[in-house]
């Protein structure tokens, strides 16, 4: 059935009047590392999303910048997400960030991201900082191919979810906490053995950024006798490369 000119000229003047959601990336360490068109959006933006208001404050009034936020995390964002997507049909344009690097990747995002495309909403996400694209590249370790698996479950489902990936010959990617990450690198030599290669890098981009680089073991015994600080991102050779 033929659409009418009429509603054909409803529906594009709806599209020219909504709002675009931005996935803006921010500073994983080394605030120079915020791109001038972030602050752009950031400044253009009607709305901040922030997953912690408080320390998004911080970086916003660091580049001058005094958009109204509100706050989006993982414990609200089922029930904060519909009154966004309202705002953004009505025009609005909305930016969302996280903590530190690109919102979506082990952070909030996904759930509004899927709203908006399902909404018909313009999702445009910029290039900026993930902590694990420079720990990768700098790890010494193959990068034209590998997955990212973020963190893996605390307690239920750990173990088997490293057992499946013991034959994963692509170079794999954990984050992990400093209060876990020498359990994390004991539990994967278990598995995969004390000599599998690994990087382990943390504070990326920050004053104390380091790379502790050679075997499980060799990282194992590092950590054991430096106390582990910050937040780390654990490259792991695939079984291939051993």
């Amino acid at each position: 059935m033929a659409i009418s000119f009429a509603v054909l000229t409803f529906f594009r003047t709806f599209a020219a009047v909504m709002g675009i959601l931005y996935i803006v990336p921010t500073p994983v360490g080394n605030l120079e590392d915020m791109t001038l068109r972030a602050i752009r959006i950031l400044k253009e933006a009607d709305l901040v999303l922030a997953e912690d208001t408080r320390t998004t404050g911080i970086l916003l009034k660091h580049f001058d910048i005094h958009q109204h936020m509100l706050s989006h995390h993982k414990f609200n964002e089922h029930t904060a997400s519909a009154p966004v997507i309202e705002r953004l049909l009505a025009g609005q344009t909305v930016a969302l960030v996280s903590d530190a690097g690109t919102p979506g990747i082990s952070d909030p995002g996904f759930f509004l991201v899927r709203e908006a495309v399902r909404a018909g909403v313009e999702v445009q996400t910029l290039p900026g900082p993930t902590a694990f694209v420079p720990a990768l590249v700098s790890s010494g370790l193959p990068c034209d191919r590998f997955c990212f698996e973020g963190f893996l479950p605390q307690k239920k489902g750990r173990m088997s979810r490293i057992e499946a990936l013991a034959k994963e010959q692509r170079t794999m990617i954990f984050y992990e906490s400093p209060y876990r990450v020498v359990k994390l690198l004991q539990q994967l030599a278990e598995v995969m053995g004390q000599e599998r290669q690994v990087s382990v890098c943390r504070e990326i981009s920050k004053v104390h950024e380091e790379s502790v680089r050679g075997s499980l073991a060799e990282a194992i015994a590092h950590f054991t006798e430096h106390e582990p600080r910050g937040e780390f991102v654990v490259i792991v050779a695939g079984k291939e490369y051993c």
